[in-house]
């Protein structure tokens, strides 16, 4: 038990302030906070599973750099698409409500946690225990990272219902626009070094103002039709 613990403290303390926590808190703006809760909780299991039992395994078949260079691109793609939602106002619902929300958090969760700080406390644990301790540190692993992670939700959920309209979409944008910055940066350093990925990097962001730019531009324009 006092293992138990030891793994849920230390996961717990590990999380917070993490990008995965603010991630919690700018879903609020895209998702209903029961489908944050269950794609978020699924994907928390499925990872620590995977830390717990495959981890090494599958650094061996899937590139870091790839994996972050993807999650930087997913960073891109709902920082825009937050934008789009400010500027249509609330009656465009599609942007908020997509078919499947549970799985879209949890694809955007998984990316976002997977080769994180977390999850390579999770595959030392498991390491250090021995395959006798793998459902203990399991459990403990992801009752940690989902704690941190609910104050997040719970943050992302007060500061929409209390602060002005629209203010949480805009934080949400700010939030996913800094992680594909820095996660990208970081996907291209596994590659390369030098000069590089700050020219790559500079390079994605630069693409991506342009996009939000023109975006702004059009919905400006169609108001003042």
């Amino acid at each position: 038990m006092l293992l138990f613990f030891q793994i849920l403290i230390t996961m717990f303390i590990a999380e917070m302030g993490d990008k995965t926590q603010l991630l919690m808190i700018a879903m609020n703006s895209r998702y209903k906070l029961r489908d944050i809760l269950i794609g978020s909780a699924a994907s928390i299991l499925v990872l620590n599973a995977i830390a717990v039992g495959l981890g090494a395994l599958l650094s061996q078949f899937i590139p870091t750099w790839l994996i972050k260079i993807i999650a930087a691109c997913a960073f891109f793609y709902f920082a825009w698409t937050t934008l789009r939602k400010v500027e249509e106002g609330e009656e465009k619902e599609t942007i908020r409500d997509s078919k499947f929300p549970i799985l879209t958090v949890f694809g955007t969760f998984f990316i976002a946690e997977l080769g994180d700080k977390t999850q390579l406390t999770a595959i030392t644990f498991a390491a250090n225990e021995g395959s006798e301790s793998a459902i203990l540190v399991w459990l403990a692993c992801s009752m940690g990272l989902f704690a941190a992670d609910l104050i997040g939700m719970m943050v992302g959920h007060l500061i929409e219902s209390k602060m002005p309209a629209g203010f949480l979409d805009k934080l949400a944008f700010v939030i996913f626009a800094f992680f594909g910055v820095t996660t990208m940066r970081d996907g291209v350093c596994l590659l390369t070094a030098g000069w590089i990925p700050w020219a790559v990097t500079g390079g994605a962001a630069a693409v991506f103002a342009i996009l939000c730019v023109c975006t702004w531009r059009k919905h400006q324009n169609i108001r003042q039709k």
